[in-house]
């Protein structure tokens, strides 16, 4: 049986409150543990520990953000010490970001305060339960990783 409307609607309201509640604990995190270190770093680090150095370019597409933004963003943590810049060897004119030992190190405390946070919020669920939110919730990204805007009409 196909997903009603209803139902739809459901679920979209829910995962705005899920990403909304992830915001929060994202900047709640950051000011416990980095201070005044925007929320936005996580977005920018996560594809230097991925998948190593990058332009700021493709930092900027990866979080979906305009490359004067993210170059903004990436030049204060540049500052911060969770990034490091140097020359591309194929085109001077760019740089190419790496993640430093201070950056993998927030990173790091990062994802433990969310496990922390996810650890309480799970406190009454059974591990089945979990497991199978867990399934869910990767099997809902990839289709909506998969399925363009546009295909909603």
């Amino acid at each position: 049986m196909p997903v009603t409307p209803e139902t739809c609607v459901r679920i979209t309201s829910t995962l705005s409150r899920l990403v909304r509640a992830g915001r929060h604990i994202s900047a709640r995190a950051a000011a416990q543990i980095y201070g005044d270190l925007p929320s936005f770093g996580w977005t920018l680090l996560l594809p230097l520990e991925r998948d190593g150095e990058q332009r700021c370019s493709a930092l900027a597409a990866r979080a979906g953000v305009d490359v004067s933004v993210a170059s903004r963003q990436v030049a204060a943590l540049e500052r911060a010490g969770y990034v490091a810049r140097r020359p591309d060897p194929s085109d001077g004119r760019a740089s190419l970001f790496s993640l430093t030992a201070a950056g993998s190190a927030a990173l790091a405390a990062t994802r433990a305060e969310r496990a922390h946070w996810a650890a309480a919020a799970l406190a009454d669920w059974d591990e089945q339960d979990a497991e199978r939110l867990g399934e869910l919730l990767d099997r809902l990204l990839a289709d909506l990783e998969a399925t363009p805007v546009s295909a909603a009409g």
